[in-house]
């Protein structure tokens, strides 16, 4: 990583919790104020990349400096390990409840349950996980917090506590919210749910007859129905891995995304008015037959509403995205540094 890249990274780090109001204003001041201490020491004789090291290494944890920033209380059950609790338990959190929930749901299908009896069964149980990590890890940290000898260790040495020193690698790669690498692995967890569901429900299917799958989608889509919409998911997935790569959002990028959305949502509208999307069977086999052919239509509604809205949304979304990263680099741009100064 290069001198600009570690400061960007250390700024977004100690920025990025503040108010959005106060954000750019705070970041300009610890830039030049991170700038000002790094000259200072190179004027004596330091190596400019060493100096900027053992600058940022003094100011510390981005997390605590946020903390002042923000003037926020930084502890939940007590200041010392707030960061380290903080950290785990998100770490915990995005590791173990969708792992518990895509275990008890493939229980759930092994066994034969129904498709709400699955949502249910996932649901409940993935918040039950996080109800006990939450609580277990803070239990956890509170005793680590009252424990006799925690101050001892606290100021002794690299301050002799279980957690390692905060370093500059640990500085988080600068993006806008929504590109980070969670979002990216949840985008790509998603879209990997949805194939393989496409292809259950035409094989296997989530409700059997007669030792036959009942799938939800209209049969007549396989193959080549649900081959067109694993393409089209592959597609999002490298759209995905392509924006994150990208770091912001571009008007080429959010074209791509406006000619994904609409690759979905007029193929799927147009079998959805011929009555060939969904499988009427299905509602008739799951619904009594005096109210089966009602709800087939009421569903039949919803999902073209839905199909609507979020690739409307899609389409809406990525637009104002793209606009406002390019407000966003045009600002940052000399001139556009230039004209901020003048005004002020």
């Amino acid at each position: 990583m290069n001198d600009t890249d570690l400061i960007d990274r250390y700024v977004y780090a100690a920025t990025r919790s503040v108010p959005e109001r106060q954000r750019r204003d705070v970041a300009d001041e610890l830039r030049a104020s991170i700038r000002d201490q790094i000259d200072d020491r190179a004027a004596s004789g330091e190596d400019l990349r060493t100096a900027e090291r053992a600058v940022l290494l003094e100011l510390g944890d981005p997390d605590k400096l946020a903390a002042g920033f923000s003037d926020r209380p930084a502890y939940l059950i007590g200041p010392r390990y707030y960061f380290e609790w903080w950290r785990l338990l998100k770490l915990l959190l995005w590791i173990v409840v969708p792992i518990a929930a895509l275990g008890i749901a493939l229980g759930q299908v092994l066994s034969g349950a129904g498709v709400g009896d699955i949502f249910a069964g996932a649901t409940v149980g993935a918040l039950a996980v996080a109800l006990h990590v939450c609580f277990w890890t803070t239990l956890v940290f509170a005793i680590l917090e009252r424990s006799p000898d925690a101050a001892a260790r606290a100021d002794r040495g690299v301050r002799g506590t279980p957690w390692p020193q905060w370093t500059l690698e640990q500085l988080p790669d600068p993006r806008p919210a929504g590109l980070g690498v969670g979002d990216l692995v949840a985008s790509l967890v998603f879209l990997g749910i949805a194939a393989i569901a496409a292809v259950w429900d035409q094989l296997v299917g989530f409700v059997r007859t007669d030792s036959a799958p009942l799938p939800v989608l209209n049969p007549d889509l396989w193959p080549w129905g649900i081959a067109f919409l694993l393409v089209l998911i592959a597609a999002e997935a490298i759209f995905a891995v392509v924006l994150h790569r990208a770091r912001r959002w571009t008007f080429a990028l959010a074209v791509t995304n406006a000619v994904l959305a609409l690759a979905f949502a007029a193929p799927a509208l147009l079998l959805l008015l011929q009555g060939e999307l969904l499988n009427p069977a299905f509602f008739d086999e799951v619904i009594p037959a005096d109210s089966s052919a009602e709800v087939f239509r009421v569903t039949a509604v919803v999902t073209g509403c839905a199909i609507i809205g979020i690739a409307g949304w899609d389409i809406v979304d990525g637009g104002l995205k793209a606009w406002r990263s390019r407000r966003i680099t045009a600002s940052d741009s000399p001139s556009g540094r230039r004209g901020r100064r003048a005004g002020s």
